[in-house]
């Protein structure tokens, strides 16, 4: 866990691309089922966490995704595309595309930068 707070956290996912994951506390099935606090939570992180990974990763593109199928509870999943990662331009649950994706930038200033700003954001 890279942050909580009393409504959200924050997790990493293990990957070969920058990938975190958001979660309420509260274990909701639907976005609609959250409060209005929890909400502006989530699309504050997904916000702050999205611009970050622009400004620090320069991806080709960030994917956000929401799909709860196999695990029936809301998560976001927020990731940094490479047109050179193993995936692109695939999901990252499609078919792999190539091989020996490596990220040249380091994950921990990123993560410390997030949670200098998730801590001074509420």
């Amino acid at each position: 866990m890279i942050y909580s707070n009393s409504l959200i956290y924050i997790e990493l996912h293990e990957s070969s691309i920058p990938w975190l994951k958001i979660f309420t506390h509260a274990p909701h099935k639907e976005f609609s089922h959250c409060s209005a606090k929890e909400k502006i939570m989530i699309w504050d992180a997904l916000d702050l966490i999205e611009k970050e990974m622009l400004i620090y990763f320069k991806p080709a593109k960030i994917n956000i995704a929401s799909f709860g199928n196999m695990l029936p509870r809301l998560h976001w999943h927020i990731m940094a595309r490479f047109e050179n990662d193993e995936y692109f331009p695939e999901p990252m649950w499609g078919t792999k595309q190539r091989e020996g994706f490596v990220l040249e930038t380091p994950m921990e200033p990123f993560l410390e930068k997030i949670k200098r700003e998730l801590d001074s954001h509420w």
